[in-house]
Parts: structure tokens; sequence; C-alpha cells
């Protein structure tokens, strides 16, 4: 396609765009503006509805209150005078032209009435109801499937000895009134349970009033059209409902509808008006179109050949003549001065992608194709990947200038290194990498390597020693491929940071313990929705009474292939992917609902739930449980949340306030594997803590371990001097649990109890076990 014409085409289609969008979003505008006008009509219409069935209301609310008043009437109901009453009530509802009248004794059985039988008891329950309550009762109800406007009043004499009432129906003459008064169609429809019409008013013509009611039943009572005006489903209305009276039996309703050929009307002209106005236009804009890209494709035609010529390599000296106008001189101009930048640029972005910004040394691509390369020539070399231990506190303390300093110098130091180290990389962040033209790197080589890496660097005027670990990987020993040396090199120094070595060298069967590693965090998203997840519930026995007084809960996962995988492996890859959070959400859920099942077994059993590090500083946590113990109709006693000192000691602020909320909801706290941390006694008393765990390496070999009895004696009497309870975990043997007692411990936890048990299997344990648990309890 031709400059000129595509240039046309642009232009014709800008404008076009635009005005397309203009105009429908105008007409939009308008649409929505006259719907909005139609459902204030309709709103308004129903509260002219209202207005008159109240103002009618009233007037039959004089009407009652003077029969009500009469003498002779209270005689005929003292009296019990059928005959009396039945004319009294004839007469005065004539004369309040009354649909339908009625008399009831003070109980609701029907003493007279138009519509119901004597002796009977009262239709109208509701209303009946609300008479009492209030003295007198207004309101529609529904006689015989109508819908009446129905007034209750009680006749004194002067103490109560009735109830007489009064009600006009809302038939077609109130619809023709509310039409007149408004320009609306009005249905007054009323449905049974079967959801068939039980009666129909409407400004509608019969036919057409019976197939619309009938198509909007189901709508109507399942409250479509009674928050807010809708279309009907036929398009043709626009419809609102008004609800008159809900009861089991009947829903009655006045159905406001505007058509939508008045709403919409004006509209529909303006519509026509604006689709003029945007053909001239376009015929318009053709024009300039036309005359525009004809006087500025000439010289942008010279200056795109030029371009072309220079982005197939072409060096070209001058443009050809053409371009006489000031601006596309300009751009030929720049167009030649572009190609030399060009390639001075080329030279800088293929350096920049082959080394880092920071330290200017070889990045992860030129190492994977500077491996490569050797690979290719099958010379054997050795891999050593660095990093920097401790390198988030450097540039805490120190800044993260500093921080880059020092990697800096240790680029610069790496550069240094003689042979027979071919080439230094930095990988990435504090990862730096040497390739070593060796089959291994040996100790000497090693020692002397990092002997010259280690030499203090100064930081704000401070010397550090920087302590780095390495992982050592050769080819072709380890692997074959770029990407299969780099990975196990990674392996290898997560290793050495793991267990703090200064060297670790890859060894056979550390890929696939890192696949799994991978393989776990992938799947743990898995896992909820998958029902891999379970709990197990381990009791803990007071050991006053020696009865079981509560279950910690205990996350379990059986994975599909790798089968029941431990939790510490994969809780604490939860807590380093990032997932403990949906762990946590689930256990949460789950265990509330298990609360609450047993609950429905009359079992009222109390659960503790372990909380990790990202729950303590998640500030919806306490909304969440508490909507949670609402919602499964718990006790806030049968919910208890345990933390461990290091989790609490991560953000001491955050968990205070955390763990404070919780409290005040009614929930126990603990804190579990105490003695295992480093939390000081002034920051225990901060917290709302109700009870310590002992942990249970120091309860294992308590009965023949003199230090940890010395250190269990002490925590029980320090806990109990703070006012806190003592649970032991890890109690094995009768002698630990007997030895415990005589401590004065509260709570026992361990397999000598009960191991973790499935939920499908507690109440039967607990059935099943004989109490007291503990036969020594009654010493203390």
């Amino acid at each position: 396609m031709r400059f000129r014409t595509r240039l046309m085409l642009v232009l014709l289609t800008v404008v076009i765009v635009s005005q397309i969008a203009t105009g429908a979003a105008f007409l939009h505008a308008t649409q929505n503006d006259a719907l909005m006008k139609g459902s204030q009509r309709l709103e308004v219409g129903a509260r002219v509805l209202q207005q008159l069935l109240h103002r009618r209301g009233e007037q039959l609310h004089s009407n009652v209150a003077i029969l009500a008043d009469d003498f002779g009437f209270k005689s005929a109901v003292a009296t019990k005078d059928t005959a009396t009453l039945y004319s009294v009530l004839a007469n005065h509802g004539d004369r309040a032209q009354a649909d339908m009248v009625m008399l009831s004794d003070l109980a609701g059985n029907v003493l007279a009435s138009s519509h119901h039988e004597q002796n009977s008891e009262m239709p109208f329950p509701a209303l009946f109801r609300r008479a009492q309550q209030s003295g007198s009762g207004v309101g529609v109800v529904i006689g015989s499937g109508e819908p009446y406007e129905f007034v209750l009043m009680p006749i004194r004499a002067p103490n109560l000895i009735g109830w007489v009432g009064m009600g006009f129906l809302i038939d077609q003459e109130v619809v023709q009134e509310i039409n007149a008064l408004t320009g609306l169609d009005i249905s007054i429809v009323t449905y049974d349970a079967n959801s068939d019409i039980s009666y129909l008013a409407s400004s509608h013509e019969e036919q057409l009033a019976k197939r619309l009611m009938s198509g909007h039943g189901d709508r109507l009572m399942g409250g479509a059209y009674t928050t807010h005006s809708q279309m009907s489903d036929n398009n043709n209305f626009l419809s609102y409902a008004s609800e008159l009276l809900e009861s089991p039996e009947y829903q009655s309703f006045a159905f406001l509808q505007l058509s939508r050929t008045e709403l919409l009307g004006a509209y529909r002209h303006l519509q026509w008006q604006l689709i003029g106005i945007v053909a001239l236009m376009l015929l318009l804009t053709l024009a300039v179109a036309m005359w525009s890209a004809r006087s500025i494709s000439r010289p942008l035609t010279a200056l795109a050949l030029a371009a072309k010529r220079i982005g197939e390599g072409e060096h070209i000296d001058r443009i050809p003549a053409g371009a006489s106008v000031a601006e596309t001189d300009l751009l030929a101009t720049t167009l030649l001065s572009m190609q030399d930048d060009i390639a001075k640029r080329e030279a800088t972005l293929h350096h920049q992608s082959r080394h880092d910004m920071l330290t200017d040394l070889p990045n992860r691509i030129s190492a994977l194709e500077d491996i490569f390369k050797y690979i290719q020539k099958g010379k054997p070399f050795s891999l050593l990947r660095f990093a920097v231990n401790d390198f988030r506190d450097i540039k805490d303390t120190f800044g993260y200038e500093l921080g880059d300093y020092l990697l800096v110098t240790l680029a610069q130091r790496m550069q240094q290194l003689p042979a027979p180290v071919s080439n230094a990389y930095r990988l990435d962040g504090d990862e730096l990498m040497l390739l070593i033209e060796r089959p291994y790197c040996d100790p000497s080589t090693r020692t002397e390597l990092m002997n010259r890496l280690n030499q203090p660097i100064h930081l704000d005027k401070s010397p550090i020693v920087p302590s780095i670990s390495a992982g050592e990987v050769n080819y072709p020993a380890h692997g074959t491929t770029p990407q299969l040396l780099l990975r196990r090199s990674d392996i290898a120094l997560d290793k050495a940071r793991g267990q703090q070595l200064s060297h670790e060298s890859y060894m056979e069967g550390q890929e696939e313990q890192h696949l799994r590693q991978l393989m776990l965090i992938r799947d743990l998203r898995d896992a909820v929705t998958n029902s891999e997840l379970w709990m197990a519930y381990q009791p803990k026995v007071d050991t006053h009474s020696g009865k079981v007084c509560q279950f910690e809960a205990l996350m379990r996962w059986r994975h599909p292939t790798l089968g029941l995988v431990p939790p510490d492996e994969f809780i604490g890859l939860a807590e380093r992917s990032g997932n403990i959070s949906l762990l946590s959400s689930w256990m949460l859920a789950h265990v509330c609902e298990q609360l609450h099942h047993w609950k429905c077994a009359d079992s009222h059993l109390s659960v503790a739930i372990n909380l990790s590090a990202s729950d303590l500083t998640d500030l919806t946590l306490p909304k969440r449980i508490k909507e949670l113990v609402n919602h499964f109709n718990l006790t806030p006693d049968q919910l208890a949340l345990e933390v461990t000192e290091s989790t609490v000691m991560q953000d001491v602020d955050a968990a205070t306030e955390t763990l404070l909320a919780l409290s005040q909801q009614g929930l126990k706290i603990a804190i579990d594997d105490y003695g295992t941390g480093y939390s000081s006694l002034a920051q225990l008393k901060r917290l709302p803590v109700d009870e310590l765990k002992i942990d249970k390496s120091f309860v294992l070999k308590l009965d023949t371990q003199g230090e940890d009895l010395t250190i269990v004696r002490s925590t029980i009497e320090m806990a109990h001097n703070l006012g806190l309870k003592i649970v032991a975990e890890g109690v094995e043997n009768s002698a630990t649990a007997e030895l415990l007692c005589k401590l004065q411990c509260d709570y026992l936890q361990g397999y000598w109890i009960a191991k973790p048990m499935p939920a499908e299997a507690v109440l039967g344990w607990l059935d099943d076990t004989p109490y007291p648990l503990l036969p020594s309890q009654a010493t203390h």
C-alpha cells in the first residue's frame, strides 16, 4: 500500500473512530439518562401508590374507630348478639365503602365477618399480633387470594372485649387512579405458594396483563424488580416492583411499568440527527485527508527510501534531493547522523548485554557462552561459585552504596587472580563465579584464592573481612552442559551456606534432593485443593484431674507420588516459598469445622493451633479467626494458639499487636518450644501469654539427666510465679510423667499418653480411654 493511501486512511480512521466513539458515548449517556429518569418515575409511582393506600387506610381507620366507639355496637359485642353484629357491621361497612368487615373476640376467633365463617381462627395472624402489640393495626392482608388494605382496632367497654376490622380491596379502581395520576402502567398481582396468580388488577389489557404477570412470576417472587428497576425479559417495558405483602401462602406486588417506546422515543430522533452530522464530518475529512496525504507524501517518500538503505546496512553520505521542507531537511540530517550513532550503540549494547552494570564483570549470559566453548573443546575445568555470607546484613548496616562497593572490590580482586583462573563472572545479586582451567580445585589453590578474596575491605572507614562461601563443580565429572553445571554449582553453594562452610563440592544425589524440594514447593499449593492435607490431633492431659483438657492440631501431607512428607520438611519449605499463609488459612478453617462437627456430636473439645511468623505479622488474622469462630458457632475456649519463641522474636512489635488482639477475643495463647529460643523475661512479660510449653529436648531424658531436671524445675517455678501454666511435651514414659507431676507441671503431652491421631479416631479414643490417665495425679 502506498504511503499516500495509508496516510489518508489513517486520517480517515482517526476521525471515524473519534466520531463513532463520541457519538456512541453521547448516545449511551443519553439512553442512560432516559433510563434513569424512567426509573425515577417508577419509584415516584410506587411512592404515590403507598401514599394513596396510606390515605385510604387513614380514612378507613377513622371509620373503624367510630364503629369501635359506638355504644350499641359495644353492647351487641358484649352480649354476642350475632344478628345485631352482622347488621351493624354491614351498615358501617357500606357507609365506609369497605369491601371486607370482620369482628373477633379477644383470642382472635371470628364472631362475624363478611368473608369468613363464624368461630373460625383469625385469618390475618400477623396483623393481629401487630395490633395487639401497638393497640391497632393497619396493613395489606390477603383474603381469599385477594389483597386488601385492612384496619384492625380494639373494642373497649371499658376493658378490651374484642377486635373489629374493615378493609378495601386493592382493585381496578386503585390501579386506574394510579395510572391517571402518574401515567404509568400498574398491575396489582398476588401469587400463591405454587407461583400461580390468585389475583390480578392491571391498567394493561386483560390478555397482555396475564401474559406479563405470568412471565414475571418467578423473577418477581425472587426479588428481581424490588431493589431497582430493570428491563423486562421481552425488553418492551422498564419495570419496578413494590412488595405489598409476603406470607407463607401468598406474595403480593404492585408492578409498575413504563413503555420502552415512550421512554426512548426522543432518543431515536436524536440518534438519526447524530448519524447525519457524523456522515457530513466524514465527507469533509475525506477531502482534507486526500489533500494532506498528497502534500506530505512526496518528501517523506525520499526519506523512507534513504532510511531503508540505512536499515539494510548500507552507508550513505547524502540523501537524494526532493526533501525541500525545513522539517524534512532536518530529518534527513538526523538520518545521516543516526547511522553513526547506531553503530556505536550496537557495540555498547553488546557489551552491556554480556557484562554486569555494577562490577563490569561478564554476566550469566557470558558465563554460559564461555562454558559452552570450553565444553566444545573437551577441556576439563572447574567452576567456583561464591556468595557473600550475611550480605543483606552488611547492606542494612553500612548502606547499599557500601554494599555495592564491597562487590566491586571483590570483582576487582577476582579479575586480578593469576592462573589457573581463566575468567570471573557476576551471576546475580551477591553471587560471583570463577572459571578455573583445572579438572578440580585442589585445597592449596582454593586456600590461596580464598585468602586473596578475604582480605579486609574498608567500608565507611570500618574494615571488615568478608565471609565467603563457595560451591564447586567440575567438568566433565559433574555435568556436560552449561545449564547443568551452573545448577549444580548453585546446589553446592546452597549446601555450603546452609552448613556455614567456606567450601562445598557438588556430590551425587544433591540435585535429587534439590529437585525434591522444588517439587514439594510446586505441589504445595495444589495440596489444599487436592485434599492431600489432613490434620492429626494429639491430646494434652491435665495433671490435676488426669483428664484430657485439649488437643494439639498437627498438619500432615500425603503426597500423591512421594507418600507421607514429614511436617518438618514441607512446613519449612512453605515458610521459605511464601506458601505458609495458604496452609495456615486452610488449617484454621479445617480445625474450626472439625470442632463444629465434634460439637454437633455432643463433644465440646478444645484444640490448639500453631501459628507461623507470617501469621503473626498479618493484621487481618484476628478478624479472620473471629469470623471462623462465629461462623462455626464455637466458643473462645475451644480454640487456642501456639507460637514459638523464635517466631515472636522476628518482629516483636507486630507479634505483640496481633497476640493482644487475639487475646482480647478470649483465645488462650501458649509459647511453644520454650527454652530453645532467645526471648527474655522482659519481652515475655509484654506478651499476652497464658502457657509455656517446655521443649521436648528437655523432657525426653528428664528421668536420667540432672541438668534437664534443673532446667525444667526452674522453668515451672518461674512460670507459676508469673501466673502462667506449664505444658511439657515429649512425655514418653511413666517415670517422666510421674516426675513432672511432682514438679507441679500443669499439662502433659507425648507418645506415652497418645500419638497424634486422625480426627475420626478422636472420639473413639476418648470413649475407650480410662480416667484418670495419670495414676499419681492425686499427689498434687
